[in-house]
């Protein structure tokens, strides 16, 4: 509850993580997006199995980006 909005409680704040992972626009990286789909295990998982999640998601966001890196430094679109 919050004093200055006493009607709202803490339940009209919930976001749905599922709806806002889903309905992300895609990135015009099909890697990035089969990652990024990854996220939509983390509702109904326990707060402490989140950090495995995410940090498996950002690990391969970077194993992606290194991958990009490399391309640019040979020359390669």
């Amino acid at each position: 509850m919050d004093e200055e909005y006493p009607d709202q409680g803490a339940g009209d704040e919930t976001i749905s993580a599922e709806r806002a992972v889903v309905s992300l626009p895609p990135t015009g990286d099909r890697r990035v997006d089969e990652v990024v789909a990854g996220l939509i295990r983390l509702p109904g998982r326990p707060a402490g199995e989140h950090v495995s999640v995410l940090e498996e998601v950002h690990g391969r966001l970077r194993d992606i980006l290194g991958e990009l890196n490399d391309d640019a430094a040979k020359g390669q679109p």
